[in-house]
């Protein structure tokens, strides 16, 4: 799979290479972590060009000693500190709770490691500063994995709203809801609106200048399990999310609404996640003052549905941030973008806790 961006797309490179580029051995990283996320790190690690899978370092023994059969020749270790320490390694991927990113990130970038972490980045807007500050300081590649992004639908949908293919954008609607996984430091909203957020901040081009969220805890003692959120723009574009952990059937899809064209995007289709819909509506003025006079039209034109790239995009992500490292880039999905992502979600929490009232993102 090509996995290569454009410079538009990976942003401007660093003012000095982070490797120098006639560096003879390839990337050694550590996946940290190996619970839901982190097999899928260590499986594409594994096999990305330019990558060695140097070691795996968990908690619990027993996760360790499966990987080791899995990966003979791969270390494996409770200890992070040993593992930072060791001048061999160059990058770490980080698939722990959430509460956990910020205090291993922040060791790896002091070390000198590059950094890829899982999302949300950080638990709070300060740990994402502080991370984002550290990593520019000392030269090295801070990136988010917000996979969505290396989703090659995702793509085309960032490709059709800077085309202007939809016209002025007027609303993001998305479900994504399904019973389970429970989440023992997050609720509902940074489990699963985390995805939601990264795809627009990706592809739509505008950043929501407040919010609106409620929600509710329905077990005993545990986190928000259903919330809803809505983003309000200086646009006329308006973004509503349904999360859900208690939904009988599992749902993901979005609708984006444009005054030229819409669609749909559903993430659980197998062959057509994306379609595209030119029908609308759209108000003809018949030259009277009084609104009974204008006359709502409805345009009901065809459907279509783009031919999607298949491949992994899990293998993009971690090739990218390989090749940022190499060269020096900024990833497309660095540090101030999971920072963006995290200002939303603590001021839907902050909104949450007054029971929707709206709350400024900066």
């Amino acid at each position: 799979m090509n996995t290569t961006l454009t410079p538009a797309s990976t942003g401007a490179a660093a003012s000095s290479a982070l490797f120098p580029s006639n560096r003879t051995r390839p990337i050694n990283v550590a996946v940290v972590g190996c619970g839901y996320w982190g097999p899928n790190l260590i499986r594409n690690f594994s096999i990305t060009p330019g990558a060695k899978l140097m070691a795996i370092c968990d908690l619990q023994p027993e996760r360790l000693a499966k990987f080791k059969a899995q990966y003979p020749t791969v270390e494996t270790t409770s200890d992070y500190a040993a593992l930072l320490a060791n001048p061999e390694l160059d990058a770490v991927a980080i698939a722990t709770p959430v509460s956990t990113h910020f205090p291993l990130a922040r060791a790896a970038l002091a070390a000198g490691k590059h950094v890829m972490v899982e999302k949300p980045m950080t638990a709070t807007v300060a740990e994402g500063q502080e991370l984002v500050a550290l990593a520019e300081v000392n030269q090295r590649v801070l990136m988010v994995d917000h996979t969505f992004a290396y989703t090659n639908a995702v793509r085309k949908i960032r490709d059709m709203v800077a085309s202007n293919q939809l016209g002025e954008l007027l609303y993001y609607d998305s479900v994504r809801i399904n019973l389970g996984l429970f989440q023992s430091d997050v609720n509902v909203l940074w489990d699963l609106a985390v995805h939601d957020l990264a795809i627009m901040d990706f592809a739509l081009g505008q950043a929501p200048v407040s919010v609106s969220a409620t929600g509710h805890a329905h077990l005993k003692g545990q986190h928000e399990d259903i919330a809803y959120l809505t983003c309000f723009f200086e646009s006329n574009l308006i973004a509503h999310l349904h999360l859900n952990w208690l939904s009988p059937v599992k749902i993901r899809r979005t609708i984006i609404g444009g005054d030229r064209q819409m669609l749909v995007y559903d993430d659980l289709e197998p062959s057509e996640k994306l379609k595209v819909y030119d029908r609308g509506a759209s108000i003809e003025d018949l030259g009277a003052e009084s609104l009974r006079r204008q006359k709502i039209d409805y345009r009901m034109g065809d459907m279509h549905a783009p031919y999607i790239t298949p491949g992994e995009a899990l293998q993009c992500n971690t090739a990218h941030f390989i090749d940022c490292i190499e060269q020096g880039r900024t990833p497309l999905t660095d540090g101030q973008a999971g920072l963006r992502v995290v200002r939303i979600l603590e001021a839907a929490t902050e909104s949450m806790k007054r029971r929707g009232e709206p709350v400024s993102v900066f």
